[in-house]
């Protein structure tokens, strides 16, 4: 689709405090000047799985770069960074990482995701870009519990000039999703986006209510919910994994929301979701305002993490 690009200098600049991190953890290990060995290689190795790349991702990694120095294809520390990153670029196969549109009637997309996560941020983000071209986008406040949440995105609809279709706290959750659903068809909406409870992804109960809500819509509107987002907090870092495989076993979760990557992120946790999970990061957050949402590029992402 296209429209969430942003240029490598936004999103570098928004992402300026990972990098940071990254790169003040990287300095320490790579000296200038160095020439590298299985000690640094060692140290190095620990230092990628402390920026959540993972285990496992990092084991390939340290192979590949013990395999290329002692083939003499690098020699010295300044040659790691620039082999790190063609390496991490070419993890993202051209799968597809575009928003899935609706053949016919409105695009269905359920956003689910723990409380704390930036979840009622990220739908307002996807809201403002989904409306940027004038279409029609409605949102539905899913998640009753909490009383404040309806209120949240009542105010967020209101900022970005978006329709909302809620019901008093307490509500039914899939009645809500229903109701939102023929609003759509009857207003002829572009888009459709369900928020849903900030559910923790231990409670079975409620994650069986979002599958509930799943249901509901399909049978409303034929093939959706079109896309599932599940937003997760990036500075949660291997706990988001963990979030990851239940509620995709609840929902089949089509591709990631990641939040906050502005912030005290560690931005290796990317990779390690594409390693561990294959699961596409389609948009990334990168600041509070509604306009800071990025649709995800594995080579601009990589290029704006390190440089």
């Amino acid at each position: 689709m296209g429209i969430f690009t942003k240029t490598l200098d936004y999103i570098r600049g928004h992402l300026g405090r990972t990098r940071d991190k990254i790169k003040s953890s990287l300095q320490a290990v790579l000296m200038l000047g160095r020439d590298i060995d299985d000690e640094l290689l060692d140290k190095l190795e620990e230092t990628l799985i402390s920026d959540d790349i993972g285990v496992e991702t990092t084991e390939k990694l340290i192979s590949d770069l013990r395999t290329a120095y002692k083939s003499k294809k690098i020699a010295k520390t300044e040659d790691i960074i620039p082999f790190l990153k063609e390496h991490m670029k070419g993890y993202w196969p051209n799968q597809d990482r575009q928003l899935k549109i609706a053949p016919s009637g409105p695009t269905v997309i359920l956003i689910a995701g723990v409380n704390g996560s930036g979840k009622t941020t990220s739908i307002a983000k996807l809201a403002y870009m989904l409306s940027r071209d004038k279409e029609k986008v409605i949102v539905a406040a899913c998640d009753t519990f909490r009383a404040a949440a309806v209120e949240q995105l009542t105010i967020w609809a209101q900022r970005i000039g978006v329709d909302i279709i809620k019901q008093p706290s307490g509500s039914d959750p899939a009645a809500v999703a229903y109701d939102a659903c023929s609003a759509a068809i009857a207003r002829n909406a572009k888009y459709l986006i369900l928020d849903t409870a900030g559910r923790l992804h231990t409670q079975k109960n409620l994650m069986k209510e979002l599958t509930k809500i799943r249901d509901v819509v399909a049978k409303q509107i034929p093939t959706s919910p079109h896309e599932v987002l599940l937003v997760l907090d990036a500075t949660t870092g291997q706990n988001a994994i963990a979030q990851a495989k239940m509620f995709t076993a609840a929902i089949n979760v089509s591709g990631i929301f990641l939040a906050k990557l502005d912030g005290t992120a560690r931005g290796g946790i990317v990779i390690a979701i594409k390693d561990q999970l294959n699961i596409p990061v389609k948009f990334i957050g990168l600041g509070e305002q509604p306009e800071d949402i990025a649709e995800f590029d594995p080579a601009t992402f990589v290029e704006a993490l390190f440089n």
